[in-house]
């Protein structure tokens, strides 16, 4: 497993997460490590945008569809 080093946390900052550390019973390194490991595991907007945009398929415009949902909307 690789090892992070972070530094130069704010006190104040380090003193927040020690605190909601003790207050799930874990220590900081496992606290933070469970984060990180969540946070790795959601893909960013960005991602999403990067994997969607290499698909091909249809070719609707933002218009053509909101006028589809309006109507359909406008129909019950």
């Amino acid at each position: 497993m690789a090892t992070i080093q972070i530094k130069n946390v704010p006190e104040e900052t380090y003193t927040v997460l020690r605190q909601r550390a003790a207050l799930a019973h874990q220590s900081l390194q496992k606290y933070l490590l469970g984060h990180l490991i969540e946070v790795a595991g959601e893909p960013t907007i960005n991602e999403i945008l990067y994997r969607a945009g290499g698909r091909s398929g249809g070719s609707v415009t933002l218009k053509a569809s909101t006028s589809t949902v309006r109507a359909n909307r406008d129909s019950h």
